[in-house]
């Protein structure tokens, strides 16, 4: 059987298994830390690190093989496909956060608030007022049942600053990323070297304002407590800021393996597939502006 009709076929390996065993304690930890468990914080840094250091195995093993000349054309097709549906994965992910979003915006907010049967129900807590704007959920000091005080903010975020800076920042990514990929399909190794540095930067530009944005928000009194919106506004862009991370840590991955000569202009899958993910990132940022900021 020639080279091209064989398929590599991996041999058993024990890095799936630890991969599971790290996420699953970092998201044990994670649950119990919003709990308030004491260990949780702790659980959340053990799984952490043991996902990455599955990461830095598994993956590492991957590059020696493809670097070594094992995989083929059928080899790149099943990473290819694989990709595809990591990212649907990841599209069913948000979209899951996205229709809570719809949810509570479109029929569960009206409907506490009495639009289909004209009741007002002030016995849910203290001062409620059936509106989607966080400030206009709560008066200062209402409280629930349990008598825990509900956080005001007294502002919303506003949607034309940092927002708005962080959507030019992510546009210009995905442009500078294209430019990298054509010098990576032209041979011109200096240009990719420099576009994919630009990307890296404009990524790390975007956490910067972002963490900047979350301590202006907190100090506003947006947090968690603050009702639907204040959770589904950390939930929505917390996942998508952890994305952008895991994003900027590929990038670098691809800088350096570029430097090192790892790919060729007819082989770069590695790079293609970290490309698609920092598009599918650019993308729920588009939709998490309009619903979430600006809507």
């Amino acid at each position: 059987m020639s080279k091209e009709q064989a398929y590599y076929v991996p041999h058993g390996t024990y890095w799936p298994i630890i991969g599971s065993i790290g996420i699953a304690t970092l998201f044990v930890g994670f649950a119990n830390q919003m709990h308030g468990v004491e260990w949780g914080g702790s659980a959340m840094a053990l799984g952490f690190a043991i996902v990455v250091f599955m990461m830095f195995g598994w993956l590492g093993q991957v590059v020696n093989e493809s670097t070594s000349g094992v995989y083929n054309n059928q080899v790149d097709r099943s990473f290819r496909w694989g990709m595809s549906w990591f990212i649907f994965s990841e599209v069913m992910f948000f979209a899951a956060f996205f229709g809570a979003l719809f949810y509570a915006r479109q029929l569960s907010v009206p409907w506490l608030g009495g639009a289909d049967n004209n009741i007002y129900t002030p016995e849910l807590w203290n001062g409620f007022k059936a509106g989607w704007d966080a400030v206009a959920f709560t008066t200062p000091g209402a409280t629930l049942q349990s008598g825990v005080e509900m956080s005001v903010p007294t502002q919303l975020v506003n949607t034309w600053g940092l927002p708005a800076l962080n959507t030019l920042l992510l546009l210009l990514s995905g442009v500078t990323l294209t430019f990298a990929h054509h010098a990576l399909r032209t041979g011109h190794r200096n240009q990719i070297i420099g576009w994919l540095v630009a990307t890296i930067a404009l990524g790390s530009a975007f956490l910067g304002f972002q963490i900047m944005e979350y301590g202006h928000a907190y100090h506003d009194g947006l947090k968690l407590t603050s009702g639907i919106y204040g959770s589904t506004f950390y939930m929505l862009t917390g996942f998508h800021g952890f994305h952008v991370t895991i994003g900027v840590i590929m990038l670098t991955i691809i800088l350096y393996r570029i430097q090192k000569g790892h790919f060729t202009a007819d082989n770069h899958f590695g790079f293609e597939g970290v490309a698609w993910y920092w598009h599918f990132v650019d993308v729920v940022w588009l939709g998490l502006f309009i619903f979430v900021y600006w809507l």
